[in-house]
């Protein structure tokens, strides 16, 4: 798949800088800084517990750094989410799909503008219905999410996320974050995720930038134009997605690789 050609400007559209983030005695987060431009295209990967999720939801505002700035437009994020000069609309996809077992797929996918928006059920109705035709899952709308293989719940979950209220004045930006997009799914589904991913940036147009966690790597080469690895807290590597495959980093060495043998250190617990 081909590069996308992006042209940085002078403020990243999102930055983290000297983040510190720890659970109780662990150390998640050492101090990390990053910088993700509008119109990309990222795909975050490295060992488990090195604080990729962790990122996403600082981003969101759903986790506070216990130190450090979150930026978006070059404002910190605490000031600018639901105010006059909230440009960006962000929008999440869970790895677990997070979904109400007992609503149906139309009152997941349209859950924030029932109980947020002025807008009629008819309304909401038709955007729903329009978000889920994007996502491939036109007509299952009044199906539970107990009736949904796991692709489809992945997709009903997409849906949500891209879902805007169309009657905002606010010309908004859009930045989806997936948070390991394809765990669970057989090979065939994690293709339709991963192709849908990027088409909804490249062709559909409903999102301006990405990013994505994942240790999958088909996910990380099918998605990704700018790929970043953390490894205890800090960015190990960073760098496109073809040089990926000539970096001399031991770090990604080992890690694409799956061997036991290098400077990533597994502890067993």
């Amino acid at each position: 798949m081909s590069e996308l050609t992006v042209t940085h400007p002078s403020t990243p559209l999102v930055e983290l800088q000297g983040i510190h983030k720890s659970f109780g005695k662990n150390v998640i987060l050492d101090g990390i800084d990053l910088k993700i431009y509008a119109g990309e295209a990222i795909a975050v990967i490295g060992p488990s517990g090195t604080g990729k999720s962790t990122i996403l939801r600082l981003i969101t505002g759903l986790l506070q750094p216990d130190s450090g700035t979150v930026l978006v437009n070059g404002k910190p994020l605490d000031s600018v989410a639901g105010s006059d000069d909230d440009d960006i609309r962000i929008g999440m996809v869970f790895q677990q799909s997070a979904l109400f077992d007992s609503l149906t797929v139309l009152q997941n996918v349209g859950f924030s503008l029932f109980e947020h928006s002025r807008l009629s059920h008819h309304q909401i109705t038709e955007l729903v219905q329009k978000k889920l035709e994007l996502v491939g899952l036109a007509n299952i709308s009044d199906r539970f999410p107990s009736e949904l293989s796991g692709g489809m719940r992945k997709r009903v979950s997409l849906a949500r996320a891209i879902l805007e209220d169309s009657s905002s004045k606010i010309a908004a930006r859009k930045l989806l974050l997936y948070d390991e997009p394809t765990a669970g799914l057989d090979p065939i589904a994690s293709t339709i995720i991963e192709d849908l991913i990027r088409s909804l940036k490249v062709d559909q147009k409903v999102c301006d930038s990405y990013i994505v966690v994942t240790h999958q790597e088909s996910t990380m080469r099918r998605t990704a134009d700018r790929v970043i690895m953390l490894y205890q807290g800090h960015v190990q590597w960073q760098g496109s997605i073809t040089e990926i495959d000539t970096t001399d980093d031991p770090y990604v060495q080992q890690f694409l690789s799956g061997s036991r043998d290098g400077p990533i250190q597994i502890v067993a617990k």
